[in-house]
């Protein structure tokens, strides 16, 4: 049986291979300490269990409209009317699978054949093959580490072609734990306007941020010509309830409902009850035990002689490992295989040469993770 020629360009995933790997080795009785999560480690809230229970004990199991529980939806617009001081209606948010599926029915509504979208590299794993999809082109601009990992505008500037439909910018930023500053936010928006470029902005890390203050790019353009995506998983623990959404035109909004209806209908009910008592909970607790795990990380590495930019956000480090070996697969695979340490080869991300640490787990487990990770490397 043949597959789609789409289907078979896909890349598979070097965290999932890793991740496999080490789930072998955990059934075989081995103690590995997984750093890559990309998931807090906290419980969710117990207020936002209780709300999914009284959802379901009073029978709200059946499906709701496409775009999401309309109290839902109401809340989030009067959260980024608030928080952005940008209009923004009801009409314009739509509760989506994740904030994954809010970035695939972004891409799906304002991409077509032959449209180049602008990638920010080191970039997330699943940019290129959305946009691939949807027969799209990718055109990666490179930040370097020596800049702390932000975008230059001359080098956004330089890659805009009369092809270019969109940008894709995620701040706070996985891999690298880079936030960008107003500048840099000012620059892209600058350019993308100029040019007539949709702004995707990705915004789940948005609740951790560890130095200086935070600046929403979507809420730098006010909502024009931007799609803001966002999610419940990073700032509230609920990555397994699937909860995300998009905030849009009613233009776009609309279109990603109907693609949404006609993929999965709508987010699990009783996930979108919790979410609505999630937006009324305090997490900051959770920043502040990952801005701890944060500095004794960056003090340990810096104990090794690794090179890497200090995180600002998001809950990873992005360590240069090309003084040891230009295949950051094989690092990765001997370092479990030998140390029983699990990290991400930085080429999952577009970023040979480097490997992605997460502090996304409890400090015992950390240290254990470090001290093995040096040992490795002085052997």
């Amino acid at each position: 049986m043949q597959v789609a020629d789409r289907a078979k360009s896909l890349p598979t995933s070097r965290t999932l291979e890793i991740n496999a790997l080490a789930q072998e080795l955990r059934s075989q009785g081995v103690d590995v300490v997984n750093m890559t999560a990309g998931e807090p480690d906290f419980p969710t809230p117990q207020p936002v269990i209780e709300a999914a229970i009284n959802a379901l004990n009073s029978g709200k199991t059946k499906y709701t409209a496409a775009a999401g529980i309309p109290e839902l939806r109401q809340k989030i617009a009067e959260r980024v009317q608030q928080r952005y001081q940008v209009k923004c209606s009801a009409k314009q948010v739509v509760l989506t699978n994740g904030g994954k599926q809010a970035l695939f029915n972004a891409v799906a509504s304002v991409i077509s054949s032959g449209d180049e979208v602008l990638l920010i590299s080191p970039c997330w794993v699943s940019y290129e093959p959305q946009v691939a999809l949807m027969g799209g082109v990718v055109k990666y601009v490179k930040a370097n580490m020596e800049e702390n990992f932000l975008p230059r505008a001359q080098d956004i500037a330089e890659a805009v072609t009369p092809k270019t439909k969109a940008i894709i910018v995620n701040s706070p930023n996985n891999p690298t734990g880079a936030v960008y500053g107003r500048k840099t936010l000012q620059s892209i928006a600058s350019i993308a306007f100029r040019n007539n470029i949709i702004i995707i902005s990705d915004e789940v890390y948005d609740s951790l941020v560890y130095d200086g203050e935070y600046t929403s790019l979507y809420g730098l353009c006010r909502g024009e010509n931007a799609i803001l995506i966002n999610a419940f998983s990073k700032s509230h623990a609920m990555t397994g309830w699937r909860v995300g959404y998009l905030v849009a035109s009613e233009e776009i909004a609309e279109c990603v409902s109907k693609i949404q209806a006609h993929s999965t209908s709508n987010v699990c009910t009783m996930s979108q009850y919790a979410a609505l008592a999630a937006l009324d909970i305090d997490t900051s607790y959770m920043k502040e035990k990952f801005r701890k795990r944060r500095d004794f990380v960056a003090q340990e590495l810096s104990k090794m002689n690794l090179t890497f930019s200090m995180p600002r956000g998001a809950f990873y480090f992005l360590i240069d490992v090309r003084s040891v070996t230009q295949n950051d697969t094989e690092f990765c695979m001997k370092l479990l295989q030998k140390s029983h340490v699990a990290l991400v080869p930085g080429s999952a991300f577009n970023a040979p040469g480097y490997v992605r640490l997460s502090f996304a787990l409890d400090e015992d487990n950390l240290r254990r993770g470090l001290e093995r990770f040096k040992a490795f490397l002085g052997g």
